[in-house]
């Protein structure tokens, strides 16, 4: 059984779609250890607490220093011994130290097709804002491993979604959340889980 924690910092829409896909079968030879959130607030908290799973605050404002955060947050996620890292909305930069120790076992979900419209500043809003101004005629969703960095690591899965004439940014958000990252975070760990995926020269291989 692989072990996960799952890192958030929000409402925790797609840590739902994996709970969701554990519950259903979609998702075989898996589990969630703990859901670890920056965010006091993040409502990601309480979905995990619903489904009985344990949830844990790591927040930077804990702390003196961001030093003494990374070294928190990465001691918080040892101490469960998980086999894979899911970053499910998560807002917090991973501290090098968290990729070296966990290289090709953190995952991340990102809501545009690498590599476009992804790196330093492209996350929520602002990635579908930039799709609207470019006119692209599709957009989606990536599944990747995480390395040092920024939305730079394998690709395990990528999934297109149309644009529409009269999208606003939340409403591509929406669409791209529930056509795409829904669909291919669950496929991905699915995949992980059962050994079918590895990392060869820098790519990903499905067998």
């Amino acid at each position: 059984m692989m072990k996960m924690v799952v890192l958030v910092s929000g409402g925790g829409t797609n840590l739902q779609a994996i709970i969701d896909a554990i519950g259903s079968g979609a998702i075989t030879n898996a589990g969630i250890e703990a859901v670890i959130s920056n965010n006091p607030n993040a409502y990601a908290l309480e979905r995990a607490k619903k489904y009985g799973i344990e949830a844990k605050v790591v927040s930077p404002k804990e702390f003196e220093s961001r030093e003494a955060f990374n070294e928190a947050l990465l001691a918080a996620v040892d101490s469960y011994e998980p086999d894979l890292i899911v970053l499910a909305g998560c807002l917090v930069i991973i501290p090098e130290k968290m990729v070296k120790a966990y290289e090709n076992r953190i995952i991340n979900i990102h809501p545009a097709l690498i590599p476009s419209f992804c790196g330093t500043g492209y996350y929520g809003l602002h990635v579908h804002e930039a799709a609207l101004e470019r006119g692209v005629r599709v957009t989606g969703a990536t599944v990747h491993f995480v390395d040092a960095g920024t939305d730079s690591g394998p690709i395990i899965l990528q999934k297109t979604v149309e644009v529409k004439q009269d999208d606003t940014p939340e409403k591509l958000q929406r669409r791209v959340m529930e056509q795409a990252e829904w669909v291919i975070m669950p496929e991905a760990i699915n995949l992980i889980a059962n050994g079918r995926v590895s990392v060869k020269n820098g790519r990903v291989q499905i067998h």
